[in-house]
């Protein structure tokens, strides 16, 4: 299974105490230092999601959570993951994503009122500042779904969690 930008290898660490055989990818080799230290049983590699340095075909699964977002491509980055994967081979991506209905304003007053102030008093505060601007500009359920079919992905479903504001999108590799 690949963790594709699998940042501190949290979702690495549990697909291998699940059996899974893991290799875990991310961008970040200061991140990669982190996840190192979790397991010494994972492959930890650094690279790029765009661009992925394994074969054709080389995983059963691949995971990304709460990476796809910062993809400077998001079409090249399911692409890749497709490319990677056997054919039937799943993907699972766990983003954040806007909420719609009642929750909508409260997200919107958390997210580009009260995030951007943590930012402002928070060493290290310019992440706050970008993590609403990166969702505003991330495609919504429907339209990821719908890249996800035109990177080669079959039987794509999503759903959504934590009333709203994440969710969960899987797809089979055709």
């Amino acid at each position: 299974m690949l963790d594709a930008c699998c940042g501190t290898g949290d979702l690495a660490v549990a697909a291998l105490q699940a059996g899974a055989t893991v290799t875990g990818l991310d961008f970040s080799e200061r991140m990669l230092e982190r996840a190192r230290r979790k397991s010494d049983e994972i492959d930890w590699v650094q690279g790029d999601a765009e661009k992925l340095p394994f074969e054709d075909a080389s995983f059963d699964a691949a995971t990304v959570g709460f990476g796809v977002r910062n993809l400077a491509d998001l079409e090249r980055g399911l692409a890749e993951l497709r490319r990677v994967l056997r054919p039937g081979g799943r993907v699972a991506i766990l983003e954040i994503t806007k909420p719609r209905g009642l929750l909508a304003p409260f997200y919107r007053l958390w997210f580009d009122g009260f995030v951007p102030l943590l930012g402002k008093v928070l060493p290290g505060g310019s992440a706050y500042t970008y993590l609403p601007a990166s969702v505003r500009r991330f495609p919504g359920p429907d339209q990821l779904a719908g890249l996800l079919r035109g990177a080669g992905f079959d039987d794509v479903r999503w759903r959504t969690f934590a009333g709203g504001i994440v969710a969960l999108h899987i797809g089979v590799a055709k």
